[in-house]
């Protein structure tokens, strides 16, 4: 990435129904991309625990500049990524990595703070 490409948010805060990121507001669920985000509102895409995220959830993050993509499950482990979604990622190069909420977010601090074009989907409850 180069120096005046946009950095990927920090998330500041975590905790059960609650995020805070830097620059963006706080809220429960995000999506966030390199220069900023936004909450993440399932409706808009009919996104459901299962089966899971949805490829138009994350042609957001794409379409922002995100070359690196961290998908959450939830602090339970209840949320699903479909399988399509993991495909649609890959078929444009993009690393995809899915792991339980607060460990996807160490993940994607990590990597927006090493310099990454790091985008990621967040949803703060099961």
């Amino acid at each position: 990435m180069s120096g005046n490409s946009p950095k990927s948010p920090r998330i500041r805060e975590l905790s059960w129904g609650h995020m805070a990121v830097e620059g963006v507001g706080t809220g429960k669920d995000y999506k966030l991309w390199p220069g900023g985000g936004r909450e993440w509102a399932w409706a808009e895409t009919g996104t459901h625990h299962v089966p899971g995220i949805q490829p138009a959830d994350a042609e957001e993050l794409i379409a922002n500049g995100s070359q690196t993509v961290v998908l959450s499950r939830g602090m339970l482990l209840r949320l699903r990524t479909c399988p399509e979604t993991r495909e649609y990622l890959e078929a444009r190069g993009v690393a995809v990595y899915v792991a339980e909420t607060q460990a996807a977010a160490k993940l994607y601090n990590d990597l927006a703070a090493s310099g990454e074009a790091v985008g990621g989907l967040f949803h703060s409850t099961c």
